[in-house]
C-alpha cells in the first residue's frame, strides 16, 4: 500500500482551505462489508484486546466517520437499505428471511453499471436464491461468486458456493469460505483494472459460526478464558439443500476463533490493498470498509468480553446504538482526507454517494442523499431524521434527529428519549423533561413508514 503522494493533489484539484476533491478519473470503488462487526471491533474504534492494522491503516491514512449506521439490526434489511438507498420504513425487505429482490427494485450495482462500471460481489449476497428475480445476474451485478442465502451463510466452511448462475462444489472440511472470496476478489481486482469497477465484497466473517483456519487460529488461541460453546447436533449436521438447519457448530475456544476470524479478514484486506498499490491502481481506487449491523452473541460469541459495542448500548437486533451503530471508513489517496468525522450518516446514503462519485443518476424516490461531500472532508448535507424499524419479537422503532434519538420498545406506550451528544451510551431517558422533541420524534415514526402487508405493526 502507497503513502499519500502530494501529486494526486494535481490529478484530483484542490478545494478552497487545501481540501482535495474527488473529481476525474472517476475512481474504481470497492466496499468491503463485515458481517456482525461490532462498533467497538476494530483498534481503529477501541478493540483492545487484538488488533487489526490494515484496517487501521485505511482509518489512519482516509476519513474514519464515528456516527455512521446500518439499514437495520440484522442482515438481510441492512443489505436491502444498502442496495436500494432506502431505509426500513420504505423497503420491500424489513426483516430477516429469504426474501428476494423483485424485477422492478433498482440496485446499486444496476446504477454504476449503466454509468459504464464492470460490477462484482463476492461473498454474502442473501438478497435472491438461485431461482428468484433477487438473483446477482439479474440485478445489475456483471460478476457473482459467494453465497446466496443467509442460511448458507451461517457456515463457514462450505458445500458449494455460485460463480453467477453456476454451482461450484468445495470440500466442507477443508475450505474456508472468507478465504475463498478474498481470492475470488484478488482474481477480479486484476482482470478488470484497465477499466472502472465495482467491487461489494461481503464477507461473512465474524458471524458465527465462529470457525476459522487452524494457522489463524492457532495465534490467539490460549490468550483468553475460554467457556466452550457446545451444539451437538449442530455438530451432527450435513449442510446439504435447503440448509434449514440454523444451529452453529461446536467451538472450544470461541473468544480465541472470534479474535482470529476478524484478524484473518484484517489480513485479506491487507492483501487485498497490497494487490491495489501492486497493480497501480490504489491512487484511483475508494476503499469503504462497513458493518451490516451491530455485534452478535450467538455461537458462543461474547460481545462484553471484547467490549464489541465499543461501549455503546445494545446487540445485533437492538434498535439502540450498539445494534446499528458501525465503523465506516473511507479511503483514497489525495482525495479522502485523514480525518476523524461525526457527521451523521448512514448505508442507504451509499448508492446516492456512489452514483454522485460515477456520474451516474440515483433512482427517484430513495431515502438516501449524496454524502460525497462528507468523503472530500467538506460540510455535507444532513437527514432531517433517520429512521429504523424491525419486526423480530414484536414492532420496534428508532428515530434519530440531530443530537436526538428516540426509540419505541414492542408494545410499549411511551418513548424513550436520549441526547447522544452527552449520552451516547443510551443510558438516561430524558423523554419527561423534553415533551416538544418527543412529540416531532413521534409524528416521524407515523410518517416515516409506508404500510406493508409482510411487516406490519402488529
Amino acid at each position: 500500500m502507497r503513502f499519500r503522494l502530494s501529486a494526486c493533489l494535481a490529478v484530483a484539484g484542490v478545494l478552497s482551505g487545501g481540501v482535495p476533491t474527488l473529481a476525474q478519473p472517476r475512481p474504481n470503488i470497492i466496499l468491503i462489508q463485515a458481517d456482525d462487526l461490532g462498533y467497538g471491533d476494530l483498534s481503529s474504534y477501541g478493540q483492545t484486546k487484538f488488533a487489526t492494522p490494515h484496517i487501521d491503516r485505511l482509518a489512519a491514512e482516509g476519513t474514519r466517520f464515528t456516527q455512521f449506521y446500518a439499514g437495520s439490526t440484522v442482515c438481510a434489511p441492512s443489505r436491502a437499505a444498502l442496495m436500494l438507498g432506502l431505509h426500513t420504513g420504505h423497503n420491500w425487505i424489513r426483516g430477516n428471511g429469504e426474501i428476494p429482490l423483485r424485477p422492478e427494485d433498482v440496485t446499486l450495482p444496476e446504477v454504476l453499471k449503466a454509468a459504464g462500471y464492470r460490477t462484482a460481489v463476492v461473498g454474502k449476497w442473501g438478497l435472491g436464491r438461485e431461482d428468484t428475480a433477487g438473483r446477482p445476474g439479474l440485478q445489475g451485478v456483471d460478476h457473482f461468486f459467494g453465497i446466496l442465502d443467509h442460511r448458507h451463510a451461517h457456515r463457514q466452511y462450505v458445500t458449494h458456493l455460485w460463480r453467477n448462475d453456476t454451482r461450484v462444489d468445495y470440500d466442507v472440511t477443508r475450505d474456508y469460505a472468507n478465504d475463498l472470496f478474498t481470492a475470488d476478489a484478488l482474481e477480479f481486482v486484476s482482470a478488470t483494472r484497465s477499466q472502472p469497477f465495482f467491487l461489494y465484497l461481503a464477507y461473512t466473517a465474524p458471524h458465527a459460526e465462529l470457525r476459522v483456519p487452524e494457522d489463524s487460529l492457532a495465534e490467539y488461541r490460549g490468550r483468553y478464558p475460554e467457556t466452550p460453546y457446545v451444539d451437538a447436533e449442530a455438530d451432527a449436521y450435513t449442510p446439504v439443500p435447503p440448509f434449514e438447519r440454523t444451529g452453529y457448530r461446536s467451538q472450544s475456544t470461541p473468544h480465541a476463533a472470534f479474535a482470529a476470524m476478524v484478524a484473518r479478514m484484517d489480513r485479506d484486506v491487507g492483501r487485498l490493498m497490497a494487490t491495489l498499490s501492486r497493480l497501480g491502481i490504489d491512487e484511483q481506487t475508494l476503499v469503504l470498509f462497513t458493518s451490516d449491523n451491530g455485534a452478535h452473541k450467538e455461537g458462543g460469541a461474547d460481545p462484553a468480553f471484547f467490549n464489541s459495542t465499543g461501549g455503546l448500548r445494545g446487540i445485533k437486533r437492538d434498535l439502540y446504538e450498539g445494534g446499528i451503530r458501525v465503523p465506516m471508513i473511507a479511503w483514497l489517496p489525495g482525495r479522502v482526507p485523514a480525518a476523524t468525522s461525526s457527521h451523521v450518516w448512514a448505508n442507504w446514503d451509499l448508492l446516492p454517494t456512489l452514483a454522485d462519485l460515477s456520474g451516474a443518476t440515483s433512482p427517484a424516490g430513495i431515502d438516501g442523499l449524496s454524502m460525497r461531500a462528507a468523503l472530500e472532508g467538506r460540510a455535507a448535507r444532513s437527514h432531517e431524521f433517520l429512521y429504523w424499524e424491525f419486526h423480530e419479537g414484536g414492532f420496534q422503532q428508532a428515530v434519530r434527529m440531530g443530537k436526538w434519538k428516540a426509540v419505541r420498545l414492542p408494545n410499549a406506550t411511551a418513548l424513550e428519549l436520549y441526547d447522544l451528544d452527552n449520552d451516547r451510551g443510551e443510558t438516561h431517558d430524558v423523554a419527561a423533561f423534553h415533551p416538544d422533541v418527543v412529540s416531532r420524534a413521534a409524528e416521524h415514526l407515523k410518517t416515516a413508514r409506508t404500510e406493508s402487508a409482510r411487516w406490519t405493526t402488529k
